[in-house]
């Protein structure tokens, strides 16, 4: 099995609702973002998926994240869910998986970084 795997980032505020901490606060991350798509079969050029695709559909779902306050956005608002860096991993994951064109691939997961040394994937089982 092949993977090909892209990274970008936005940077964006946000605070978690009903925590007992200072991520309660609002706050601001540098948010890198790795999305890895797997499949078996390379196509004529023997590539799985053409990076330069799966760069222009990641610019423009973090586009409209970039600079933003997490919490206002519609999935993550007063109703909905917190912006943690797992629910944003899947909220992303979920929007990839709908914009791609991933032919007989698969979207093997979504990878969030909070910090370098903090992340949260999401994949399907």
């Amino acid at each position: 099995m092949f993977q090909v795997c892209v990274r970008a980032h936005f940077d964006a505020a946000h605070f978690i609702r009903g925590y007992d901490g200072d991520c309660a606060k609002l706050h601001g991350h540098r948010w890198d973002v790795e999305v890895c798509i797997s499949g078996n079969q390379l196509d004529s050029l023997g590539m799985l998926i053409d990076f330069k695709d799966v760069k222009q559909t990641i610019r423009k779902t973090l586009k409209s994240l970039d600079h933003s306050l997490i919490n206002d956005l519609t999935h993550f608002g007063p109703q909905g869910i917190n912006p943690t860096a797992e629910n944003l991993a899947r909220f992303l994951f979920l929007e990839f998986k709908r914009d791609l064109r991933l032919n007989d691939n698969n979207l093997a997961w979504v990878k969030v970084y909070e910090s370098p040394d903090t992340w949260a994937i999401f994949k399907e089982d």
